[in-house]
């Protein structure tokens, strides 16, 4: 394979990256938002239940079930992370940034300079 096939490759493989990130971006940012309420609702829930006086004088079930609000968005939030909502929020600059390090490990950036500018192109246009 000669060199211009190779960056043919590359370009191939940059435009085909791009598409794949952008296909992810509405899907991501929705999942942005769920995390952000989510976790604003448990910040707010966790600060009503610590200024209660009463979760000091009752037991920690009992002052659970005082404060559903928290109770509620706690589970949920916790819900979320084992559903792999971490995953799908940094999802659009995971793959970029693993290929390049593939890449880099494989040896592409010492011979095809093309590399650094595919990648930096899809992190700045998509990020």
């Amino acid at each position: 394979m000669n060199s211009l096939e190779q960056a043919e490759d590359l370009k191939a493989f940059e435009r085909r990256l791009t598409e794949y990130v952008s296909c992810l971006q509405p899907a991501t940012g929705r999942w942005r938002m769920i995390l952000i309420v989510v976790s604003v609702c448990t910040a707010t829930g966790a600060w009503n239940w610590l200024i209660d006086p009463d979760t000091q004088k009752v037991s920690f079930f009992s002052s659970l079930w005082n404060h559903p609000f928290f109770t509620i968005s706690c589970v949920t939030l916790i819900a979320l992370f084992f559903a792999g909502i971490h995953k799908r929020v940094v999802a659009p600059s995971m793959y970029p940034f693993v290929c390049r390090r593939l890449y880099k490990i494989a040896g592409f950036n010492k011979k095809h300079n093309i590399m650094n500018v595919a990648f930096t192109s899809v992190l700045t246009t998509h990020i």
